[in-house]
């Protein structure tokens, strides 16, 4: 019986040895995980090395279950966490931030009884004279949060938030972009099995985040995101991003793959051509290799990039920080320092247009895990404010977009998944705004996405406004001023508009045109009409000559040819006095309306000169090409529908430019000191 007990004995013995082994492996290979950022692979096996130590062990049960916690806590598997920190606490970890790092969880999972508890014993004196500054900080403002956010949550708000499945699949979707001229495309970031690769990250447990896109059908519904097939998106994780305010550049978080270092996340930058992105270049912000920089935004003027960045610099955690943006390189990094950065982390900016930048933090007073809140630009730096609830939530809220001008658009939150994946949302926010929208193009052309709109108001107002690949600007106004916008592109002339913006009860949108008359080619006045056979203009002519007249006194420098185009019926010789004595008419109106006769040259040139074919009028007559010239040869070889259209063409009235330096020397070829303040 003896023996049978001594070998027993010695089996157990053997069992507990190997058990021990077993768990100095695992917190090897766990420890390894860690250091590589592999945070889901390291909680495998710091739980297997929990598993497998003694209780009677409790200093090292408690070190293993603090492992364990601190890699659940980084990849969202809040209970697991919560578990996992009450058993550091049990087994002797009573250090502050393992109390800070519980109150935390606790927040997250909406615990606030459970959270006031944990933070009011972190903060008795005898704790919190030990802990770290920035630790203290931190708990004071999560002992506020717990105690504020069922108020927040019973408050509500104007608020409203919906889940969008359309964009979501059983893994995570997060930091939504609205892009395209019409916000009819939606990027984001997902590790969804549709991702490339087909590796599992050790960081998350699921693929590595590709960037999808859903856009809109002709009915305006949301299609099924498909990843994007171009070399944007690699087998490595491609994350947060953001566009520029003209679409053509992508800003991106990169994060490569090493199996023996590190993985600090990057920003690269990638260029749309003919639809298709590039692949992304990394963008060298700083010569700092061993910190980590993120989740860029560009702000609404396209001068800043913002970014989050642990560098060494910054006020604890992670911050925002930005770097003037410019063609040739970058300029100096700054930090957004207080009150938007905290000893907590700041994440994930984003800009409305009006210029309010977004961002989500732990470091503030919120609801629990990442809120977001809304920094107004003023005159002393940054005014803060929280959204409240249900924007909010007892999760994480982070990554918004806006539609336009308007407080409705996407965010991402984990809110209500168990895993802790994130997934998007709508949100909606009613609020009264006025908008401006504009077209710039070029008369009986397209639009010109190089022009500039300078928009100028009375209440101090002064903004220089760059138009989309549409030709189009969007901009949030006020009412009680009056506005003046200056549509300008080089090789065209000005044109004016101007706007009184009256108090309203909706939002609104005005929508105003800046047609652009070319300085090199002929420019159409469309609907100048003359009595029949005769120069006589007609009454129904003066809104189109007069509208030349507000064109001529906004370019008081601008001289013009004045030309008036017969079709092939009758002879040549009556075709070209006719054609002179109506270029006359147009010249002595524009003279009787204030014009200056020596800016003015009236030309009649018969049938001598028909009609060059440019291509946006093809779209309105296809049997045209572009660059046909209206011979009456050509003419001839249509049906006489088309015939008489080409007729119509070829009986036009149009102005050329001569000289865009009128009035401004003397007659020595001085410059007039005048014409420099024009």
């Amino acid at each position: 019986m003896m023996r049978k007990n001594l070998h027993l004995i010695y089996i157990l013995g053997i069992a507990l040895l190997l058990m021990g082994c077993g768990a100095d492996q695992a917190i090897k290979k766990g420890d390894k995980y860690y250091a590589l950022g592999e945070y889901f692979d390291a909680a495998a096996q710091y739980k297997k090395a929990y598993a497998q130590t003694p209780v009677k062990e409790r200093k090292l049960r408690g070190q293993r279950a603090l492992k364990m916690a601190d890699c659940y806590r980084r990849i969202n598997y809040t209970q697991r966490a919560i578990a996992a920190y009450r058993n550091a606490l049990r087994y002797g970890q009573q250090d502050s931030l393992t109390q800070l790092y519980l109150g935390q969880q606790l927040l997250k999972a909406g615990s606030y009884k459970e959270a006031i508890k944990v933070y009011g014993d972190m903060l008795v004196d005898s704790v919190a004279s030990q802990s770290p500054a920035f630790a203290k900080i931190l708990a004071q403002n999560g002992l506020r949060s717990a105690q504020q956010a069922p108020i927040w949550k019973q408050e509500g708000s104007r608020y409203t938030v919906k889940r969008e499945n359309i964009f979501n699949s059983r893994r995570a979707e997060y930091s939504p972009v609205l892009g395209g001229d019409d916000f009819d495309r939606l990027y984001f970031t997902s590790t969804r099995n549709e991702a490339t690769g087909d590796e599992l990250s050790g960081i998350t447990g699921t693929k590595n985040g590709d960037i999808f896109l859903s856009q809109k059908d002709e009915q305006g519904k949301w299609q099924r995101p498909q990843v994007i097939d171009s070399e944007l998106n690699s087998t490595d994780d491609e994350g947060a991003c953001c566009l520029t305010p003209d679409g053509h550049t992508m800003y991106l978080t990169i994060c490569k793959t090493d199996n023996d270092y590190p993985r600090y996340a990057k920003i690269g930058s990638s260029r749309r051509s003919d639809a298709a992105w590039s692949k992304p270049q990394e963008v060298q912000l700083t010569r700092d290799t061993l910190s980590l920089f993120a989740h860029p935004a560009v702000s609404p003027d396209g001068k800043w990039l913002y970014f989050v960045s642990d560098m060494p610099g910054g006020m604890g955690g992670k911050d925002i920080w930005r770097v003037r943006l410019s063609e040739s390189n970058m300029g100096g990094v700054e930090n957004l320092g207080a009150p938007i950065n905290t000893p907590g982390d700041e994440l994930f900016p984003t800009f409305r247009p009006n210029g309010d930048l977004y961002f989500s933090s732990n470091g503030h007073e919120g609801m629990g895990g990442l809120d977001i809140f809304i920094a107004k630009p003023n005159a002393f730096g940054w005014q803060l404010e929280h959204p409240g609830f249900p924007l909010n939530s007892q999760g994480d809220d982070f990554g918004m977009t806006f539609e336009g001008m308007l407080n409705k658009g996407f965010f991402s939150s984990n809110r209500g998944d168990a895993h802790g994946w994130d997934h998007i949302y709508s949100f909606e926010n009613p609020e009264i705004i006025q908008t401006v929208k504009g077209w710039v193009y070029e008369q009986e052309g397209y639009e010109l996405p190089q022009a500039i709109v300078y928009l100028v108001g009375n209440d101090g107002t002064n903004l220089k406004l760059s138009v989309k690949g549409d030709g189009s600007f969007t901009q949030q106004i006020k009412p009680h001023v009056d506005y003046v916008l200056l549509g300008t592109c080089a090789g065209y002339l000005n044109h004016k508009e101007e706007l009184r913006v009256e108090p309203v009860e909706d939002s609104e949108e005005y929508v105003l045109q800046f047609p652009l008359a070319s300085i090199t080619a002929p420019v159409l006045i469309d609907n100048i009409f003359y009595d029949f056979d005769r120069a006589t203009l007609r009454p129904e002519s003066t809104e189109a000559l007069d509208k030349l007249v507000v064109l001529l006194n906004e370019n008081p420098h601008v001289a013009i040819e004045l030309a008036a185009h017969c079709d092939y019926k009758g002879s040549e010789e009556y075709n070209i006095r006719l054609s002179q004595r109506r270029a006359e008419a147009v010249v002595n109106y524009l003279i009787s309306k204030g014009i200056a006769k020596n800016r003015l040259a009236p030309k009649g040139y018969g049938k001598g000169s028909p009609k060059k074919i440019r291509k946006k009028l093809t779209e309105k007559y296809p049997f045209l090409k572009e660059n046909d010239v209206l011979t009456e040869e050509y003419v001839r070889t249509f049906t006489p529908e088309e015939q008489e259209i080409c007729n119509q063409l070829n009986r036009r009235t149009e102005f050329k430019v001569t000289s865009t330096t009128y009035g401004m020397f003397d007659k020595e070829g001085r410059l007039i000191e005048s014409s420099v303040r024009n």
